[in-house]
């Protein structure tokens, strides 16, 4: 597996992985409802985003995104077929290293309050803390997961 960071001309792969996951599954039109869309995706990594995309044989089997400014992990998706494979455990790890090289200390992201979700587990599993949910906004519901350079 090599994982390699996004450039422009991935984003339509970056939408193809994502409307691929049978959990937290969305499609096109309702991720464009929270304002993703290739436009924004392009806006997001020529600005504070890191984006990297995980290969086997040259085909796109995953991705990570964060965002700098927001400290935050934006996603973590695998194709289905590649799951369980530690592939998500090492998009992670490259988001993290990311975060770390750039001094920031403390990170979050948002995922399904339901603890019976794997999404939920995997955040656990890699020392990520659950803090509490969401209350307003289009993430509300979501628990909102917390991890420090230290731990």
């Amino acid at each position: 597996m090599n994982i390699c960071l996004a450039e422009l001309n991935d984003i339509e792969t970056l939408f193809e992985i994502r409307t691929s996951v049978v959990e937290n599954y969305q499609s096109r039109e309702e991720i464009a409802k929270l304002g993703i869309t290739p436009e924004s995706v392009a806006e997001m990594l020529a600005t504070d985003c890191g984006a990297w995309i995980a290969e086997i044989c040259d085909r796109p089997i995953g991705f990570s995104i964060a965002n700098a400014t927001e400290k935050t992990i934006f996603g973590i998706f695998v194709l289905p077929e590649f799951e369980g494979q530690g592939i998500g455990r090492d998009l992670m790890q490259v988001a993290e290293n990311w975060f770390w090289s750039k001094g920031i200390e403390e990170i979050w992201l948002l995922t399904g309050n339901d603890p019976n979700l794997r999404a939920y587990g995997f955040y656990q599993h890699l020392n990520w803390i659950p803090v509490g949910v969401e209350s307003d906004g289009d993430f509300q519901g979501e628990m909102k997961f917390v991890k420090r350079r230290d731990s």
